[in-house]
């Protein structure tokens, strides 16, 4: 009998979701907004798989109602925090992710946020759009140099190294945080206090878990320099919004520049850092090109395909088995 996958989008860039309906049977969410649980619960009885998109969540309650023919599910995102990893671990379901596809797409991301953050360019361009700039004024829409500062990556994995790549570009010193990762030839390994007081852009690529929830808080932005730059995408709930808010507000912390959040999606009722004019904010673009969420796609349907075959999976998420009911694995993952 052919086994069923449930996707939690009927359609998705690239040709992955081709290749999976010539393999399985697919069954879809027809909407175009996001589903919610009883939606994908209705369609997931008898599935051997599900592809999922980073911020639907897949929980207990989901897996039971696939029942005992769940496989694998499949992220198609590096993120993995919308998970029930315990759950999953408990079923012998594994649970994958897209590592290394998105880091440099990511990483082009990072810098434009920090470009953008330290000199001022939405502050800039709004102003031009506005037709406010009636005077050439020397003081007018001053940033903070990029080149020559010191930046900070608080974890260093495979996007973390692909940003500190891009910054030896520009000349700056890179430090960085991330117990499994010692020097190289790109990054100093130093304690989290050291970076965030030496860093004048302090960037953010670690998941999202219960350790690093609010990471970066009150403490952790009163040590930062008050010129400094807050850069994060990696989960919004590794900032706590609020502090960030203050110290921003309070002239604490010269900037930020937010690819993630803590609620996503916003629809109209916007996070209050939207509007300040020192903050940066994008909807969760950091993969967003045509190539990387193709690929993406194809990561997580080969997964699928994969494991359903009886093949072990090629990304499965740390402490995830690469086959069902296998003992945990224990790979890394690198944000």
């Amino acid at each position: 009998m052919q086994k069923r996958v449930l996707t939690t989008r009927e359609n998705l860039p690239g040709n992955g979701l081709d290749r999976l309906s010539a393999a399985a049977e697919r069954v879809a969410w027809p909407g175009d907004g996001k589903p919610g649980p009883a939606d994908l619960a209705a369609l997931a009885p008898g599935v051997s798989g599900i592809l999922a998109l980073g911020n639907d969540p897949v929980d207990g309650a989901l897996m039971d109602a696939a029942g005992p023919s769940l496989r694998v599910i499949a992220l198609a995102s590096m993120g993995f925090d919308n998970v029930d990893r315990t759950a999953a671990a408990e079923r012998g379901i594994v649970v994958t992710h897209t590592p290394r596809v998105l880091a440099e797409t990511t990483a082009d991301l990072t810098f434009a946020l920090i470009l953008a953050a330290r000199r001022r360019i939405g502050t800039a361009g709004a102003s031009l759009a506005s037709g406010s700039w009636g005077l050439f004024r020397m003081h007018d829409y001053l940033g903070l140099d990029i080149h020559g500062a010191t930046l900070g990556l608080v974890g260093y994995g495979q996007i973390g190294r692909a940003v500190a790549r891009r910054a030896h570009g520009f000349g700056m010193r890179v430090l960085h945080h991330d117990p499994y990762a010692p020097d190289d030839d790109l990054s100093t390994s130093v304690e989290l206090s050291t970076l965030l007081t030496e860093s004048d852009i302090v960037s953010l690529h670690v998941p999202l878990t219960d350790e690093t929830r609010h990471l970066v808080s009150t403490r952790e932005l009163a040590a930062m320099k008050p010129t400094a730059t807050l850069v994060s995408t990696s989960r919004g709930g590794v900032v706590d919004e609020e502090a960030l808010l203050h110290a921003v507000r309070e002239g604490r912390l010269h900037s930020a520049g937010l690819d993630v959040f803590e609620r996503e999606p916003m629809g109209t009722e916007l996070s209050p850092l939207v509007a300040e004019p020192n903050v940066v904010t994008l909807p969760h673009i950091g993969s967003a090109t045509e190539a990387t969420r193709a690929a993406m796609v194809d990561l997580a349907v080969d997964n699928i395909l994969d494991v359903l075959a009886e093949r072990p999976a090629r990304t499965p998420l740390p402490g995830s088995p690469a086959v069902p009911g296998a003992p945990a694995g224990t790979a890394g993952v690198g944000a």
